[in-house]
Parts: C-alpha cells; sequence; structure tokens
C-alpha cells in the first residue's frame, strides 16, 4: 500500500483520466464532484474509492496530501488556494489561473508554505518532447530560429474562453521546455470567432524568445482533421514533432540535404504520458523538489495568454471601430 495519497476534484471529461491514471498507481483515496452522473461512473469504475460533493471534506482530511484539481479552469484560483492554505501539495490542470496575478499568488503561497504547485503542462512528460528537448541541446539543429506548434482539432465542448486558454498552454510550456528559456514578449496575435462572439475558436499567437528564436503557436477548435504538429527550425537542421502518428512520431532533417529525415527512436513511447505527470507529482511529494511545471512555469504561460488576449481584443475592437467609420462614411 502506498504511502501518500491523493484527492481528486472534478471526474469529468478530462478529470476522469486523472482518476484513472492515480487509481491504477494506487494513490486515490477520494473523488470529489458535484455531478451525479460523474459520482455514478465513478462509483461503477472504481466501488472502494470514496466519494463526495463536500470539497472542504477533501481538505480536511489529514491522510490526504495531495489535492488534484481538474474543473472549469475559471474555479482554479479558488479551489487550488483553499487547498495550499489547507497545507495540502497541488497538482492543477491546465491554466493555473484565468489571471497572471492570480497565478503568481498561487505561486508564492506554494513557495511560502514549501509545498508542491504543479500544473498539468501535459507534453512536458511526454517522451518525445523530451528527447527533442536534449537533440536542441546537443546542438544538432544549430541555433534555433523558428519555431512552429500547429494544434487543430474539433471540439464540441468548448469552454467559456477562447480556444486559446484551453490548447495554448500546451504549446507555450512545450516551446519554452524545450528551448530551455521563456518568452520575452508577445509579438502578435489574432483570433477569430465562427459564431461571431467573444468566444474564439481559432487564434495565432506570434512569440519572442530571448535568444532570438520566434514561435508561431495556432489552436482551433473547428478544425475537421486533427492535427498536432510542432515543427523547430535552427541553422544547421530542422525537426518534426507529429503526435497523431502512432510510430515515428520524431523526425531531424539536414537544411542542406533533400531526403535526409532521420527517424528518431524513442523510450517509453508506450507509456502514457499522463501516467508519468502523475508519477511525477507524487516523486515531487516525496522529495519536495519542484515540479517540472511548477507554479512559475504555469505563471509565465497564463502571462503570455493574458498579453495576446489583450492584443486579440484590442485588435477586435480596432476591426469594430473601422466598420463602424466606414459605414458612417457611407451615408454622408
Amino acid at each position: 500500500m502506498n504511502s501518500y495519497k491523493v484527492g481528486i476534484v472534478g471526474a469529468g471529461i478530462w478529470g476522469k483520466n486523472l482518476v484513472r491514471n492515480f487509481y491504477n498507481l494506487n494513490y486515490l483515496d477520494t473523488v470529489c464532484d458535484m455531478d451525479e452522473e460523474n459520482l455514478a461512473r465513478t462509483k461503477n469504475d472504481y466501488p472502494e474509492v470514496h466519494l463526495t460533493k463536500d470539497f472542504n471534506e477533501m481538505l480536511k482530511n489529514p491522510e490526504i496530501d495531495g489535492i488534484v484539481v481538474a474543473t472549469p479552469s475559471h474555479t482554479h484560483f479558488k479551489l487550488v488556494k483553499a487547498a495550499l492554505e489547507a497545507g495540502k501539495n497541488v497538482y492543477v490542470e491546465k491554466p493555473i489561473a484565468t489571471t497572471s496575478e492570480e497565478a503568481k499568488e498561487l505561486n508564492d503561497l506554494a513557495t511560502s508554505k514549501g509545498l508542491v504547485l504543479m500544473v498539468g503542462h501535459l507534453l512536458l512528460y511526454h517522451p518525445a518532447v523530451n528527447r527533442l528537448k536534449m537533440i536542441v541541446e546537443s546542438g544538432e539543429l544549430g541555433e534555433i530560429k523558428y519555431v512552429q506548434s500547429d494544434r487543430l482539432n474539433i471540439n464540441y465542448f468548448k469552454n467559456d474562453r477562447s480556444v486559446m486558454w484551453d490548447l495554448a498552454p500546451h504549446d507555450v510550456s512545450m516551446i519554452s521546455h524545450i528551448l530551455g528559456e521563456e518568452p520575452e514578449r508577445v509579438i502578435s496575435a489574432f483570433g477569430v470567432s465562427s459564431e461571431g462572439n467573444e468566444i474564439m475558436d481559432i487564434t495565432h499567437i506570434d512569440i519572442k524568445y530571448p535568444s532570438g528564436a520566434v514561435a508561431h503557436v495556432s489552436d482551433s477548435w473547428i478544425h475537421p482533421q486533427k492535427r498536432v504538429n510542432l515543427m523547430l527550425r535552427g541553422s544547421k537542421g530542422s525537426a518534426m514533432f507529429d503526435d497523431t502518428l502512432a510510430e515515428n512520431k520524431l523526425q531531424v532533417f539536414l537544411n542542406d540535404k533533400p531526403n535526409s529525415a532521420s527517424t528518431i527512436s524513442l523510450d517509453y513511447l508506450e507509456i502514457e504520458p499522463l501516467k508519468l505527470e502523475c508519477e511525477h507529482f507524487i516523486k515531487c511529494i516525496e522529495t519536495g523538489k519542484k515540479a517540472r511545471s511548477d507554479g512559475e512555469n504555469g505563471y509565465f504561460v497564463v502571462k503570455v495568454l493574458e498579453e495576446a488576449e489583450k492584443i486579440m481584443l484590442g485588435d477586435k475592437l480596432k476591426v469594430l471601430n473601422e466598420h463602424n467609420f466606414a459605414l458612417s462614411r457611407s451615408k454622408q
């Protein structure tokens, strides 16, 4: 029997995957959810796991060492703060919070209490991403000039904020991890709502890094064909990571030689990245070490998205004003 135990709040669309992994790893103690259907499914699948609708019950349970938060993003700040104040280590799904001010407060609180605060930036635990980071660090690709990440799919369960807040945390955290540096600034950002409302389901962000590398991030909820590609262009070579492929996910190319693709063999590819991420959270609790995707990592990702959203909304207002001006001119 493992000595460490976690409680999970939120057993819905993504939370049920966390329930499955922590249960299989023998660390799951309690699942909390307000939805009767989610609780019924969890009870059917894991009859021995304790269920509750009361979040405070988990916070008061001395046997629970870590709280896993897999609820809608607008609830993250309140739940994570309460868990940290109760002395619990926390794993929270991305984004850590919906403002950089909140993200910083949570990171500072975890640091002051000596607690683990880990954000669910899943791709930082993907074998292909970590192998790609090693390739970049080895200098094989030369100086990285450009990075492009495309994360496109159909989503029938849209959140109450743009696709950027749902998917871009993966891209920004992954690119920053591979490059080994935090973003310097957002160069440009643009979003489109296919339904003509405030929720943008297609977004494009360009980010500048201190090394001079520029990253372009494209995310979509309305793409009929799934595409999950990452491309790095260096001064010597380029690399492609295609996460939709069952094999040959990672390839490296020489810039000056056509047909020079070489496939990189990957260790642990058969292991679900989410399992590796869950194991990492427990390991951090055991050792007291900071998580790879810690509160600081969560903070700078939110800061980038916040900056990008301001640019997007500003551009949208500018376009609207120009449209209204054109209408008024046409009526004169």
